[in-house]
């Protein structure tokens, strides 16, 4: 069989479970419980979970790292700000990943790509520490060839693209915007492939918009949770994260069958 015959890789899920600890930490106590959360999410299809451990501590406590690190049995993709607080606990726990991410205390959600080119010198160590603790790392990155080219240097295994602008337009039902923001996530997912780069994608993917970024052969991991947590509200977390899974197999399933044809 030929490369341009085989199937593209598997679509992995990973359910992002930081808005369960939203919604526990706005009456405190322990319910609803991230923990039991990502048991369900992997029993209805999820390949692995991600955290954001931010530096306010919002959502995701050091409680729920330890207890998801030590009970969980799938893989841990820990989101992380590049800070010396940040590296010591993910170099204590050794999550499967870590994603470096930018982070501002007064955002409501990650705005938008690190800026790897600029703070090249700043990241470097952070993953030169990850790597050497055997942590497999990512950079969270908008659609730019400049940003794959300074996670390649500075030695990350993965970049995760920002889908957040193109999710956008979808909302908007723009058109225009949809083709353009969709080309460049294709092109940058080609183009870091072509690196040697690990293509993961993710932020504000819904089920209307998640297909056209699963047709897309070069990303093998798609990261969704605060869709996903609100879904839930109205259909379950088993449902919702069904759904998901279902849509991103066709669209990958699809792609190959266009490939093939």
């Amino acid at each position: 069989m030929s490369l341009s015959e085989q199937s593209p890789p598997f679509l992995r899920l990973g359910v992002n479970i930081d808005h369960v600890a939203t919604i526990r930490n706005a009456r405190g106590g322990r319910h609803p419980d991230p923990l039991k959360a990502a048991t369900m999410a992997i029993e209805a299809g999820a390949d692995g979970i991600t955290a954001h451990l931010r530096e306010d501590r919002r959502h995701i406590s050091d409680e729920d790292i330890e207890k998801l690190r030590s009970h969980l049995p799938s893989p841990l993709n820990l989101e992380m700000a590049a800070t010396v607080e940040m590296l010591d606990i993910a170099v204590r726990h050794k999550p499967h990943a870590c994603c470096l991410v930018p982070e501002k205390r007064e955002e409501l959600t990650t705005e938008g790509g690190l800026d790897v080119v600029a703070g090249h010198n700043h990241l470097a160590p952070f993953v030169t520490n990850l790597v050497e603790a055997g942590i497999r790392v990512s950079m969270f990155v908008d659609p730019d060839f400049a940003q794959a080219d300074a996670s390649h240097s500075i030695g990350a295994d993965i970049v995760e693209i920002h889908t957040g602008t193109y999710c956008e337009a979808v909302i908007a039902g723009d058109g225009h915007k949809i083709a353009h923001e969709l080309g460049r996530i294709r092109n940058m997912a080609t183009y870091a492939n072509g690196l040697g780069l690990e293509v993961h994608a993710g932020h504000g993917l819904t089920f209307d918009s998640v297909a056209a970024i699963a047709e897309l052969p070069e990303i093998v991991e798609l990261n969704i949770g605060h869709f996903l947590v609100g879904e839930a509200i109205f259909g379950g977390l088993d449902s919702s994260i069904r759904r998901m899974r279902a849509l991103m197999d066709k669209a990958r399933a699809q792609s190959g069958e266009q490939k093939s044809a």
